[in-house]
């Protein structure tokens, strides 16, 4: 590993991506930072090593831990594109621009299995497309995390069926608190890591995760920029121990 690679956690990744191509797939930068940080050791101790180069993958780990088919997701959204509220976002086109912004830098980036089983969808296409699970969470981080945590105590959640796919693969991480520690998203959830902090509140799924006014998109911009940014001084501090210690 190359420690003398300095994280830049102001980078945004739509500059270095071609235009109007997705960062999460084109990024260099991005998929350089991702094997950076991810290849480190397990909560087991065992060192999940990502490698680059295997053709069509993002990111692959091969071991006898089992083969991982990783991809980047840009997980929190804007709500630009949601036609049902064109007239909130156009009349805070600043204050949406800097969430954007915000939202392109390492804090706001995941790793999420890429790889579709059988008939199923990814994660990322089930918390983003499918037709009865995406409008109970439209992409929402906060939300996506709280269906993780609940997979791990076994408790229903609208991921349930997409993430027990993937059980190979949340079984590294042990527990949700193996599973926070590893992409450092302390920040996202309480100190004894029994609940997440929500940029809006839950309602159990019931409540609609779009923020349909000024003041409510507003909050939820506060929260989830406050989040990206304490996430991304988290990834440098650890990246900062990481590199010291490898010297």
């Amino acid at each position: 590993m190359d420690t003398n690679t300095l994280i830049d956690i102001t980078f945004d990744f739509r500059s270095d991506t071609p235009q109007g191509k997705d960062p999460d797939a084109l990024s260099p930068t991005l998929r350089r930072y991702h094997k950076l940080l991810w290849s480190k050791p397990l909560p087991t101790g065992v060192v999940f090593d990502l490698v680059d180069t295997t053709p069509g993958v993002y990111l692959h780990h091969c071991s006898q831990l089992g083969e991982f088919r990783l991809a980047s997701d840009t997980v929190i959204p804007d709500f630009r594109k949601e036609t049902r509220i064109s007239h909130v976002i156009e009349q805070i086109p600043e204050e949406v621009a800097t969430l954007v912004r915000k939202s392109y830098t390492i804090g706001g980036m995941m790793l999420f299995p890429g790889n579709r089983v059988g008939r199923q969808m990814t994660i990322n296409g089930a918390r983003g497309f499918h037709p009865r699970i995406h409008p109970r969470i439209k992409d929402r981080f906060d939300f996506t995390v709280e269906c993780i945590r609940r997979y791990y105590l076994n408790e229903t959640s609208p991921l349930t069926t997409s993430l027990a796919t993937y059980a190979d693969y949340f079984r590294l991480f042990g527990d949700f608190r193996g599973y926070v520690e590893f992409f450092l998203l302390q920040d996202l959830v309480t100190d004894d890591y029994s609940a997440v902090k929500f940029f809006s509140p839950l309602e159990d799924f019931n409540s609609a995760p779009v923020p349909n006014s000024i003041p409510a998109y507003l909050a939820y911009r506060e929260l989830a920029i406050g989040f990206i940014e304490a996430r991304n001084q988290r990834i440098q501090t650890w990246w900062a121990i990481h590199r010291l210690a490898n010297e």
